[in-house]
């Protein structure tokens, strides 16, 4: 479960085409562009925040960044970074999650593009995270994660949801080079309602895995050690988090933050396709991801109101692929739409080039 900072856009109705045309990143949209536009990074000075703020500024040169955060100098020591279209503005708020939006849009697209290209229908869709440690977070992610296991987790078999054991269902999951295999749990995530709602998935679930393994094992422990009201009580995840902390950060050190996240859909004509996003770092990842939500909101790619990041008006299906290349950024691997064995770290031949 990826953090990142919230944001804020302010645009202006002056027309404007985006800047560097002959990047392949960037979409036009003239219409709803604008010279003016601004983009406010809340928990800018922070290591997502900040990433986010870096790759609006390599996205979007031309574009006016206000950095918010509760460190002044931090802050200063980011517009230095980011240049002459940045400034700096002091206000407190917590960071919100963000990178799983990505994923949302990787497994919309799998989905079209299984409608298109197969004669069955999408039957089966599973999501997998996995994180180092807790990605460079810290305390944040801690605390999510801590709060997560007092929920029951909800997935969906042949259009039922069903309710199941958190970090519960084990399975080891190849998430590629870079990566490898991972073990991955059963966690209770938003993805999983939605997908299943917008895109009519009838067996929607999704796992989450870390590393070293033994934290893992702690994870399951504390869903029968513990009791579910005591992981829902803030207040009591937040004592365990500052109790646990120390040991996590000097752990993070060793661990480093690696991120990735898997996709696999199941078609009725037995057609399997996966989508893959791999990155080193987890806090410049959510960065680019959120940098890349933020810029086609600018563009006119996404219609006005609330909507999830599958649906066609939360993301312009023509804008979905320069959405992900922009996420991509940076990525040790990054494939969609291929089948399970191209993506395996380690597929083996049985000849005339076979691969299991």
């Amino acid at each position: 479960m990826a953090v990142s900072a919230s944001m804020h856009l302010v645009k202006s109705r002056t027309p404007l085409a985006c800047a560097k045309e002959e990047s392949e990143y960037r979409v036009r949209h003239p219409e709803n562009s604008s010279p003016n536009a601004r983009v406010l990074v809340l928990g800018g000075t922070g290591r997502v925040g900040g990433s986010t703020a870096i790759a609006l500024s390599n996205l979007r040169p031309d574009l006016r960044i206000i950095v918010a955060g509760r460190n002044r100098e931090k802050g200063a020591s980011m517009v230095t970074t980011l240049g002459g279209n940045s400034q700096f503005a002091e206000v407190d708020i917590e960071n919100v999650k963000s990178l799983e939006a990505a994923l949302k849009v990787m497994a919309a697209e799998l989905v079209r593009a299984s409608r298109s290209e197969s004669n069955g229908e999408p039957e089966r869709l599973r999501f997998y995270y996995y994180t180092a440690g807790t990605g460079g977070a810290g305390p944040t992610i801690l605390a999510t994660s801590f709060l997560l296991l007092g929920e029951e987790v909800a997935a969906y078999n042949k259009g039922e949801m069903i309710k199941l054991k958190p970090y519960s269902g084990m399975l080891n999951i190849d998430f590629g080079k870079g990566i490898g295999k991972r073990d991955v749990y059963l966690l209770n995530l938003p993805e999983v309602r939605s997908v299943h709602e917008v895109l009519g998935i009838p067996t929607v679930s999704a796992r989450f895995g870390t590393a070293p393994f033994y934290w893992n094992w702690g994870m399951a422990a504390m869903t029968s050690l513990l009791p579910a009201e005591f992981l829902r009580d803030r207040s009591k995840v937040q004592e365990l988090v500052q109790l646990f902390d120390p040991l996590v950060r000097a752990v993070d050190r060793i661990a480093g933050e690696r991120v990735s996240m898997r996709v696999d859909l199941e078609c009725s004509d037995g057609r399997n396709a996966v989508g893959i996003f791999s990155h080193r770092r987890l806090s410049v990842s959510v960065g680019n991801a959120t940098a890349a939500f933020a810029l086609a909101v600018l563009e006119g790619s996404t219609q006005p109101g609330v909507w999830f990041p599958e649906e066609p008006e939360g993301i312009a299906i023509e804008a979905r692929e320069v959405l992900l290349k922009r996420a991509a950024q940076g990525t040790i691997n990054f494939v969609m739409n291929r089948p399970p064995w191209m993506v395996e770290s380690d597929p083996k031949e049985l000849g005339l080039g076979i691969y299991v």
